[in-house]
């Protein structure tokens, strides 16, 4: 659970099927936030800072453990700063390098379907939800297939 909307959807639409969900936070272990003025005049008032948005910070942990107490489900916070170590050098390099790089695709690739994957392997679970749009498929064999949504506008296949 990222703390947005729709892993929150996911799990409360999964534990209404009668499925056993719990919540899992993916923490990058990185320190506080950055702080930047409330406003972008040079006069703002430095204890009017406020954090920056990003992905994986403290707000959005405690967005996702409210969920989940609100869903009644088990809540887990996995530190995943080995990993995201990784995430940080490949961004800095493409950088570096004149390129523009996607840290959040990186992320979903080495973290999100790969270690957290791991992680609901060694807790025995059935199947992981995160929330992104797309369609899942079954062929005549039986094969599952991730497919791009419904609505282009909205798929998140690629992630």
């Amino acid at each position: 659970m990222s703390g947005g909307v729709d892993s929150s959807v996911a799990a409360g639409l999964l534990k209404q099927q009668g499925h056993e969900v719990i919540g899992v936070f993916m923490r990058h272990g990185l320190g506080l936030p950055e702080m930047c003025p409330a406003d972008s005049s040079a006069t703002a008032d430095p204890a009017a800072a406020v954090p920056k948005q990003g992905c994986c910070s403290a707000a959005d942990a405690e967005d996702a453990r409210r969920v989940a107490d609100r869903l009644d489900i088990p809540f887990y916070a996995i530190d995943f700063q080995a990993g995201f170590q990784r995430i940080t050098d490949y961004f800095v390099d493409q950088y570096l390098a004149g390129r523009t790089p996607n840290p959040c695709i990186v992320c979903n690739q080495w973290l999100k379907f790969g270690k957290l994957f791991e992680y609901a392997d060694s807790v025995s679970a059935e199947a992981v939800a995160t929330g992104h749009y797309a369609r899942i498929r079954r062929d005549g064999a039986g094969q599952l297939w991730l497919c791009r949504a419904v609505d282009a506008d909205k798929d998140q296949s690629y992630a």
